[in-house]
């Protein structure tokens, strides 16, 4: 009868050690979560991802663990949004644009509306996100927000005008496409990795993104000119199943919401300071020129774009989202962060 009884509890202990290691629940007194992302571990979603686990692990006392999985080890990009709401991951970095039509409101952001660098964008971004609290992300619980910088050109020729640019081969992403159309470029959809390849074999003479990859992809190499014009950003949102957000006690929640802001105000200012990094190291190895557009060109450059705003408060106001307050907020914050952060 005893031997049953210890088999018995022997069973229900089994059960519950299988409960409580399981992810996002406690293990050996700690919270253990998992934490997905979808680019290589030396980008900085992914840097600002390990910061982020050394700050919430370290403010909460060690009762928590996070579990990074960079490189789509665990997610990829496409499948981020479900897969922390399906609970394959406890948390997960994801990209509005690259969900088309998912995030119609928060997309406005990643308009080419120039913005001078990420902090700002962030900033912009964060307080936007709290005060319109969008359905879109109502199922999950938002842990940070930040943006890539401003999207600017690379080339092996100077661009200096608008005439310089018609009809010059561009690599960019999706979102790149209309305002390069717009400006009279050729834009060359494709993925990072072709790029290098691509600007050997001419079959594009430069990249639209921002200047931080001039030195993480070497990209000097073959584009001796960058041109700021800071058309588009690219938005991230790292998110939290709902179900293990409301497991945790509540001092943990504290210790979460405690560094939202001020990481996603961090996670701008480190890509920022890469950027420029990026661009002196291209100087100094490549004699790269970095050409400012003086203000009347820029204005033209920023007018051809327009259509594409104007098309988005259009078309998500027909899908009755408040775009055109959201935009005013958006011009409003933009004007003050420039100010106080620094443009």
């Amino acid at each position: 009868m005893r031997g049953k009884s210890l088999t018995g509890l022997g069973i229900l202990a089994g059960i519950l050690f299988w409960i409580l290691g399981s992810a996002g629940g406690a293990q050996a007194g700690k919270i253990v979560l998992r934490y997905a992302n979808f680019p290589p571990a030396s980008t900085f979603p992914c840097v600002q991802m390990e910061r982020w686990k050394r700050v919430v692990e370290e403010k909460s006392g060690g009762k928590v663990e996070i579990k990074t999985f960079p490189g789509s080890t665990l997610l990829g990009a496409k499948n981020m949004m479900s897969g922390v709401m399906d609970g394959v991951a406890d948390i997960g970095c994801l990209v509005f644009a690259y969900q088309p039509g998912r995030f119609p409101l928060l997309a406005g952001v990643d308009l080419p509306i120039g913005f001078p660098n990420a902090t700002v964008a962030n900033a912009v971004l964060f307080d936007l996100y709290q005060k319109y609290r969008p359905k879109s992300l109502a199922k999950v619980k938002v842990l940070a927000l930040f943006t890539a910088p401003p999207a600017d050109i690379m080339s092996k020729k100077p661009i200096r005008t608008l005439a310089d640019l018609k009809g010059y081969s561009l690599r960019c992403t999706g979102a790149g496409v209309k305002p390069l159309r717009l400006l009279g470029a050729n834009p060359v959809a494709m993925p990072q990795s072709e790029t290098p390849s691509a600007l050997q074999k001419g079959i594009v003479d430069g990249v639209f993104s921002s200047l931080d990859i001039l030195k993480d992809f070497r990209f000097a190499e073959y584009c001796r000119y960058a041109t700021v014009c800071h058309m588009q950003t690219t938005s991230f949102a790292v998110v939290m199943n709902m179900d293990a957000w409301n497991r945790l006690p509540d001092d943990v929640k504290k210790v979460f919401d405690s560094v939202a802001r001020e990481h996603s105000l961090w996670t701008g200012r480190y890509i920022d300071k890469h950027v420029r990094e990026s661009v002196e190291w291209s100087k100094e190895k490549y004699n790269l020129e970095l050409i400012e557009l003086p203000e009347k060109e820029y204005e033209a450059w920023h007018k051809r774009v327009a259509p594409i705003i104007d098309q988005w408060v259009q078309e998500a106001g027909e899908k009755g989202l408040p775009a055109k307050e959201f935009l005013e907020d958006l011009y409003r914050l933009k004007e003050k962060y420039e100010k106080k952060l620094g443009s």
